[in-house]
């Protein structure tokens, strides 16, 4: 079977991209690593800013729970639909380049929810918004999997990391503009920041494509050699990796509404819910090395897990915004590890389909999430709406100790491995098994 049309014809394209690349001097592994940190610094703090101004835009458009969980679900659905395309086209033009391009295309979206006058304009706006979120996502992974082939280390919860400090920046970022500008001012003025951080990283990571040991096999012929994959395994680490991101994105969108209408919480320590999960999570993501190598993969995802589902208890039980402010805190540092965990194990038992079937699945539960949130709120209520996020992080807890305790070591010859469409498509499968089950 040929080669979709839109693959075929973009494929002179990608000979020439990477023939450019490849006269350009290869970036060294530091700058490399620094480019793919500060790329996932920019995402965290767009998805951070976005998160601190959840209130005000809602306000904005006149939106009720309900309402706002359909917007919400409008952002997911852009986010999946464009994973499949992103990973094709990491796969033929390299994911340097298709980074480069999602984050600016990140930039530019960010500003459209700033522009909804209507809840309409603010499901058109948040589908592109998810769109380029989810280019962005997938891209990031590809080039951080490729660092860690080049480095022969695990290094993904580290660049994870930057991703939750930039959350952090930018929910108090938010928090702050709230109190002084308009929601579409300082969408503005996030997008002008990320170009500016997008100029930086550009040229770095569109040189890493010109790395020769970076292989961009046809899709069909990864496609056919995919077939022996541990399915089982990798739909369980998938699981995983969805529940608890599922809690990341609940907290994300409606932490800071549940402390603001719940809990009587200023704007400011509105935003603070969030900027101390993110802070709790990128220390967590920090330490994640010496953590593995103290207490095990299995026994980290495990504490973890239950850690996180203490919290999220914290967060909706008491009426005291100290306490849910502590809340915020242990989720952050239980869920700090376990996603990017579970997709570095789907990566060394899969290759390529287990990161993207990893990180589709996980990706489900945290663009998913809060749209399932805000049509539970509109019944019952935010605060039990968001007691899934424990009951999500004991499921996940449970997937964990279904799986073999033993560690999996990193691979004598690294894999670089990059999403495409062949395995999108089995993930999109396995998730609906799942939630058959």
């Amino acid at each position: 079977m040929s080669a979709p049309f839109f693959l075929r014809a973009r494929e002179p394209v990608a000979g020439l991209v990477r023939t450019a690349a490849g006269r350009a001097p290869l970036p060294s592994l530091g700058r490399l690593r620094t480019a793919v940190c500060a790329l996932f610094a920019l995402d965290g703090f767009v998805f951070g800013s976005w998160a601190a101004r959840v209130p005000g835009v809602s306000a904005q458009v006149g939106a009720d729970h309900s309402t706002l969980g359909l917007a919400l679900l409008c952002l997911s659905l852009g986010a999946l639909a464009v994973m499949a395309l992103t990973g094709a086209l990491a796969a033929r033009l390299g994911a340097g380049l298709v980074a480069s391009l999602a984050a600016v295309a990140l930039c530019v979206g960010a500003v459209l929810p700033g522009l909804a006058t209507s809840v309409p304009q603010l499901c058109a706006a948040l589908l592109a918004f998810g769109a380029v979120t989810g280019m962005v996502n997938v891209a990031a992974n590809s080039v951080g999997v490729q660092v860690e082939g080049r480095a022969r280390r695990p290094l993904l919860s580290g660049m994870h990391a930057a991703f939750s400090f930039g959350g952090l920046g930018g929910a108090l970022a938010g928090g702050l503009a709230a109190a002084h500008l308009d929601v579409l001012p300082h969408f503005v003025v996030v997008a002008g920041l990320g170009l500016l951080v997008t100029a930086w990283v550009v040229p770095v990571l569109v040189g890493a494509d010109g790395d020769p040991a970076v292989a961009r096999e046809p899709v069909v012929r990864r496609a056919a050699s995919s077939a022996a994959r541990p399915t089982a395994a990798l739909v369980v680490l998938g699981a995983i990796a969805g529940a608890t991101a599922y809690g990341e994105g609940a907290l994300t969108d409606w932490g800071a509404l549940h402390l603001r209408e719940d809990l009587g919480a200023s704007s400011l320590l509105g935003a603070a819910g969030y900027a101390g999960f993110a802070l709790t999570m990128a220390c967590g993501r920090l330490a994640g090395g010496q953590l593995v190598t103290r207490f095990g993969e299995r026994r980290l995802l495990v504490g973890g897990s239950l850690l996180a589902a203490v919290g999220a208890l914290l967060v909706v039980v008491p009426s005291s915004v100290p306490v849910a402010l502590a809340g915020f805190g242990l989720v952050g540092l239980g869920l700090a590890n376990v996603f990017p965990l579970a997709i570095a194990r789907a990566g060394a038992l899969g290759g390529a389909s287990g990161i993207a079937l990893a990180t589709t699945v996980g990706y489900t539960g945290l663009l998913g999430g809060p749209p399932a949130i805000g049509f539970l709120a509109s019944t019952a209520g935010l605060p039990v709406a968001l007691s899934t996020v424990a009951l999500l992080a004991v499921v996940a807890a449970v997937l964990t100790m279904t799986l073999d305790g033993a560690r999996v070591r990193m691979p004598a010859v690294p894999s670089l491995p990059v999403l495409d469409l062949a395995s999108i498509h089995r993930a999109a499968g396995d998730l609906r098994v799942l939630a058959v089950v």
